[in-house]
This record gives structure tokens, C-alpha cells and sequence, in this order.
């Protein structure tokens, strides 16, 4: 949903660490980040969540991370195409791993198809240079296997498999039995056929926070890279983002009902999720992002929206961060327009497809380089020319859109959404996961197949306190006093750089 923009010069930072081997929720941010939004926050519950994640959620991330241990999905996962599916993942203190790919019949998990058993090594190299906060890996595949659960499953992928296999495939597959797509010795893959691939093992995170300020609950969680949204190219695709996070099996949250039984799964007895039923989408109240999100390409951000659901109008705050904890503001775009609801989705169990139109825009730059930045375009198509401020708000609508941010006014962009509650009742919004090519889904044909990280509802209500309240403290904020805590920045160069920001 909203509005896909592309910054098309950034400016790389270089970060001094005395220690390089966390971030965590240091006190040289809290003041930047209360400058930032202001008396606001002190008067809404959503903008308290966010505040809460501006100043770190607690979240400790481990440079280089430690994944030893079992790691398993907290929930049904889409993937595109679409695929449904829940992984539980093993790693050993030999660098060798086990994983599991559950995958089904339908969204919610409970008609187990088939499962992916693979076996393999990872080596953790360095850390990333492209995204901040995650590390490098290398993998390395012995073997691929797969067990049918239905007798239709097992017949129809042998036939499928059977032309692309010679040799491998010997007569109609049986359910239950364990058969090779792929190994070492085997001289064959069988895996390409179903657009297979583990380069989501290329790109790691792991974070640890405390729930609720309990020491006795802590909660760790692994993020892998994501998936290519055209499933021809996983083939070919490194990860610039990532997945939705994986729990550990020891420290997870207490309430992961789909954890515990995924945990108890293996190959012959697929993990069966509790029935559910599909929640009717209502857009309607205020959601917020529960992580500091990555985008492809070196972005982080959190977001805000409202949605108005009595005349189908929504408003959306888009707060980008330069760093993957979301504690350094770089700058802030608030949109609006209006939006239609479609029918249920016809690709996608599960899903609604709704069309949304982006009419109204501002940018507000948050530090000096992003400043510096709009500043250097000539002509008025990003607000008046040179004009640009930190922390002062431009209209960017009558100048349709800002060139320098490859903003384009009006647009149109089509949308897939769903919803459902987390374990502890929430209601969570999930909207399309943004083409990984950079495009905009700007035609029905290029709808979305599958979620980004789900926002959580903060606020039943779409009333909320004027915008301009934000900046009471001023237009100045700190946003250049990075250095706190010992933390030093650099800005090295501008280089041409496509990234892409999107709902």
C-alpha cells in the first residue's frame, strides 16, 4: 500500500564502535529521539510503541550472531507465489545444520502437503557492508530430500518431476517415504524444479530483547534473508532484507502456541497448526510497525498509519532511520489519499485485494546529509529550491511529488492485505511485500503474493493529535549529536545508490 519512492543518491556512513559486537538501547538517543516527535508522543499510545522501538526495544544484536540451536516460525508463512509454510531450522557447534520446510494446502497451515528436509553447512563471514546490523554467511548443501503426506501430493510431483529427473524419479513416489532431490553423489537436482534455494541462509540477524522488562523471559530471534518475489529468481537473487524472524526453541515466547507444536514436528509427523478462521480485513484505527523494519538496499524504518474506514481515506508516517536499530532519524514522509476495497484475493487463500491512491504528500529531513541532499537539485519539483531545513515540513504535493526522492503524485498502487491476532489477542495487519526488483505494483497484475511484517493495531480510534505537534520542542532537533555513548559517524561520500521505500 502507498507510495514506492526511490532515493536515487544516498550517502553511505561509516560507523566507529569501540566494541562492534551489539547494539543495544544506549542513552545517546533517547533525548534525539523525544526531540524528534516531540510532546506527541506523550499523548498517544501508538506513538509510545513507536517511541519504545526508537529507543531500542531493549534489542541486543549479536555481532557475529550465534545461531547454535533449534529455531522454528511463530506462525503460518506466505511466501510468494504463493507457498504456505512453517521451518524449523537446526544448527550444530560443528557448523553442519538440519532443516525442515513444512509446506501445505492452505493459509493457516493445517493440510500439510509435503516437507523439505536439507542438510548442510554454514561459515559465517563478515559483516555485511550492504545491510547494517546483519552478517554474511556461506552455505553449503549435502543433501535434499522430500516426504509426501498425500497420496495425490506424492503422485502429482513425481510426474512433474519425472522429465526434468531422468534417473532420479523411478515410477509414482509413495506418501510417507523419504526420496532424494539433491546430493553430493547423486549426480542430479532435482530441486531446481520447484524453485528451491537456501540463500536465505547468505544473509543472518539475531536479536535478543527481555518481554516486558522481565529478565526471566528472554526471547531470541533469528532473521534469515528474504525470498525473490518471482520464484523463477531465487535461483539468482542474494538477500537485501529479511524474512520474517524465526524463534529460538529455548527462549521464545511463552505464548507461541505454533512454536511448541512446531518444535515437536519432524519429516513423517508435519507440524498441523489449530484451526482458524480468516478474519474479515477492517481498515480501520491507527497500526504501527512492532520492528525496526529493513527495506531492500540498505533502508530502515518504522511506520504509522490511519486508516478512516467512513470515507475510505487513510494517512500514513514513514519515519527512516539510518541505522538498523531505528534510533538515527534521516528523514520523515507523511502521505494520504484514499483507498477502495476489493474482493477476496482469487491468487492468494486467505487474502483481500484492495486498490490505494496516494494524493498528498510532505517530506521532513531529519539530519544534515538528507538535507544537504534535496538541497542540490535545481528546479521546483521537490518544494521551493534550496529551501530545505533539518526538521522543517514541505508540502511536496503542488510540485507532484520530489524528483530528488523519486516521489511521483498522484499514484495508484494495488494492494493485497490480511489479518489475524497474535497469541496475545492483537489484531496484526499484513500488507503486500514490495516487488524485489524495485517496481511498483501499479498494475493489477502485479499485486503482491505474499506479506511484509505485520503492523499491530495501537489504537481502535483514527482521531490523532495534529501533526505540527511533533516538533513542539522545535525544528532543531539533535539530530547531529550521534556521537553519544562513544558511537562516531562519518559521512564518507555520495554515490549513486537505488533504494526503495515502500508501505
Amino acid at each position: 500500500m502507498g507510495p514506492s519512492f526511490k532515493l536515487i543518491l544516498a550517502v553511505f556512513w561509516v560507523w566507529v564502535d569501540g566494541s562492534h559486537l551489539h547494539y543495544s538501547d544506549g542513552r545517546y538517543s533517547r533525548h534525539t529521539s523525544e526531540k524528534t516527535f516531540g510532546h506527541f508522543i506523550k499523548d498517544s499510545q501508538c506513538q509510545h510503541m513507536l517511541k519504545h522501538l526508537h529507543n531500542g526495544a531493549r534489542i541486543t544484536v549479536q555481532m557475529p550472531p550465534n545461531v547454535e540451536g533449534q529455531w522454528v516460525s511463530t506462525s503460518c508463512e506466505v511466501r510468494p507465489g504463493p507457498e504456505f509454510l512453517t521451518r524449523s531450522y537446526r544448527f550444530y557447534t560443528n557448523n553442519t545444520f538440519l532443516a525442515h520446510q513444512f509446506y501445505y494446502d492452505d493459509n493457516h497451515c493445517t493440510k500439510p502437503t509435503y516437507t523439505l528436509v536439507i542438510r548442510g553447512r554454514l561459515r559465517l563471514r563478515q559483516a555485511s557492508w550492504i545491510i547494517r546490523g546483519g552478517t554474511e554467511a556461506e552455505y553449503h548443501l549435502h543433501r535434499v530430500q522430500i516426504v509426501c503426506h498425500t497420496d495425490t501430493v506424492a503422485k502429482q510431483l513425481s510426474l512433474r518431476l519425472i522429465s526434468s529427473c531422468r534417473g532420479a524419479v523411478k515410477g509414482p513416489w509413495e506418501p510417507s517415504m523419504m526420496y532424494n532431490l539433491w546430493s553430493e553423489e547423486g549426480g542430479y537436482d532435482c530441486s531446481r524444479e520447484l524453485n528451491f534455494a537456501m540463500h536465505e541462509l547468505q544473509l543472518l540477524r539475531v536479536e535478543k530483547q527481555y518481554l516486558h522488562h522481565n529478565l526471566d523471559h528472554l526471547v531470541e530471534e533469528l532473521f534469515l534473508g528474504d525470498i525473490h518475489t518471482e520464484p523463477s529468481q531465487r535461483l539468482y537473487y542474494k538477500p537485501s532484507s529479511y524474512q520474517t524472524a524465526l524463534q529460538s526453541a529455548k527462549n521464545h515466547d511463552h505464548g507461541c502456541i505454533a512454536c511448541r507444536i512446531i518444535y515437536r514436528s519432524d519429516e513423517f509427523h508435519p507440524p498441523i497448526l489449530p484451526p482458524r478462521a480468516d478474519l474479515t480485513v477492517g481498515l480501520y484505527g491507527q497500526w504501527v510497525s512492532q520492528h525496526c523494519e529493513v527495506r531492500p538496499e540498505v533502508l530502515f524504518l518504522t511506520r504509522h498509519f490511519i486508516f478512516h474506514d467512513n470515507n475510505h481515506t487513510w494517512e500514513g508516517y514513514y519515519y527512516h532511520y539510518s541505522d538498523p536499530v531505528c534510533k538515527h532519524p534521516t528523514f520523515i514522509i507523511y502521505a494520504r489519499g484514499r483507498y477502495s476495497r476489493g474482493l477476496h484475493s482469487t491468487r492468494v487463500m486467505g487474502g483481500t485485494d484492495f486498490v490505494f491512491k496516494v494524493n498528498h504528500m510532505r517530506v521532513t529531513p531529519m539530519d544534515l546529509p538528507t538535507t544537504s541532499l534535496l538541497n542540490v537539485f535545481s528546479g521546483n519539483e521537490c518544494g521551493a529550491q534550496g529551501s530545505w531545513q533539518v526538521g522543517v515540513e514541505q508540502d511536496v504535493t503542488l510540485t507532484n511529488g520530489c524528483m530528488a526522492l523519486g516521489i511521483r503524485l498522484p499514484h495508484t498502487e494495488y494492494e493485497l492485505f490480511r489479518m489475524e491476532q497474535d497469541a496475545h489477542g492483537r489484531y496484526l495487519l499484513y500488507n503486500g511485500q514490495r516487488p524485489s526488483d524495485g517496481s511498483s505494483p501499479d498494475r493489477p497484475e502485479k499485486r503482491a503474493t505474499s506479506y511484509q511484517m505485520p503492523l499491530v493495531q495501537c489504537s481502535s480510534s483514527s482521531q490523532q493529535l495534529d501533526h505540527s505537534q511533533r516538533y513542539t520542542d522545535g525544528p532543531h532537533s539533535d539530530c547531529t549529536g550521534w556521537h553519544r555513548g562513544g558511537l562516531k559517524h562519518t559521512a564518507v561520500t555520495v554515490v549513486t545508490l537505488i533504494t526503495v521505500l515502500s508501505l
